[in-house]
């Protein structure tokens, strides 16, 4: 019998096996897409996870970032980091954490989980006896639904789509640009190669989301456009619960504010190695505690920088009282920036 099935292979499922695997349990991840899985996200890492990611020994290829830059017409304020972020495209991020796997000797199942049955002492996973299931299966987690563990998501329903550019990085710093009703980030990933991810609460085609973004419309004007817009959405996720027994729920399954701090690597990062500790010590009962310790902070940040700008009055007055109070913005990124 297995110590340990996780269900989905993204970046967090993966994680979650190496964690699993450095723990000394027998692992193995269930993930149906065959090859490097690519996703809308805005790409970049901050330090926490890109220290994170280190101490797992994957060290990804990509595009030094110095921090974060707020941008609204001709005002902005800058933000750096104590350390590198690192921008990088998640087929690279994805293929680095599958080489780590592979490499740790853990099999990866190209087959989804389907049948969920739980005993006291263990979980049957599609016929196969566990002793625990992680459901790492994202945004939409089907395991999440199957467990009745959805919960209602009040609020506006926010969507994000991604798409790059083949240009050189003007700037080392992710740039937020804010208009009325949406976000562009701009993060650098390559010498040669910036993402636009593009977030809104009204959906509709990427050229159409990005033209509300005057000033960085014009900048990328004639440059190649160098993948496709890819979409994600709504946001907004909740969990009743993080355990239902033997099965943990891990990175986006286990629920989703909004992708405006860009933190989600970190926090599931931080949510696989706690769930990896609960499985360890033989109660994952203790995982609850533990994800709402290390995603309180993101979370209420999230939360309390989401609920503002939904306020036409105090969204147009964001970036005007961070140039304001620098030191007021910079604590702020650096409060998301450090490990969970």
């Amino acid at each position: 019998m297995r110590d340990l099935v996780v269900a989905g292979g993204g970046p967090v499922g993966l994680a979650t096996a190496l964690y699993a695997a450095r723990a000394g349990l027998d692992v193995v991840v269930r993930e149906p897409r065959r090859g490097v899985v690519d996703k809308a996200c805005g790409e970049g890492l901050m330090p926490g996870a890109v220290q994170a990611l280190a101490g797992l020994g994957v060290r990804p290829d990509g595009h030094p970032i110095a921090g974060i830059r707020y941008v609204d017409g001709d005002r902005r304020v800058d933000a750096p980091f104590g350390s590198a972020g690192l921008g990088v495209r998640r087929t690279v991020l994805h293929a680095a954490l599958r080489s780590a796997v592979d490499a740790a000797g853990v099999c990866v199942e190209d087959r989804p989980v389907e049948a969920v049955v739980q005993h006291a002492d263990r979980v049957v996973v599609d016929g196969e006896p566990a002793r625990h299931l992680v459901a790492a299966d994202g945004l939409h987690s089907p395991l999440r639904r199957r467990l009745g563990l959805d919960a209602a998501a009040p609020g506006p329903r926010r969507y994000g789509l991604r798409a790059h550019y083949a240009t050189a990085p003007w700037t080392p710093y992710v740039e937020v640009h804010w208009s009325a009703h949406a976000e562009a980030y701009v993060t650098p990933v390559g010498p040669d190669l910036v993402g636009v991810a593009v977030l809104s609460s009204r959906p509709g085609p990427f050229a159409e989301l990005l033209a509300e973004f005057p000033a960085l419309t014009t900048r990328l004007a004639g440059q190649p456009v160098a993948s496709k817009a890819r979409g994600a959405g709504p946001l907004r996720q909740r969990s009743r619960r993080r355990v239902a027994g033997r099965v943990l729920l891990v990175g986006d399954a286990a629920g989703y504010v909004d992708a405006l701090t860009g933190e989600g690597i970190a926090s599931g990062l931080a949510q696989a190695r706690v769930a990896v500790d609960a499985v360890a010590a033989g109660e994952p009962a203790g995982y609850e505690r533990a994800w709402r310790r290390v995603t309180r902070r993101h979370d209420l940040m999230t939360h309390a920088l989401l609920s503002a700008s939904r306020r036409p009055a105090v969204r147009a007055r964001l970036v005007p009282a961070a140039a304001a109070l620098p030191w007021v913005f910079r604590a702020a990124v650096h409060e998301l920036a450090r490990p969970a």
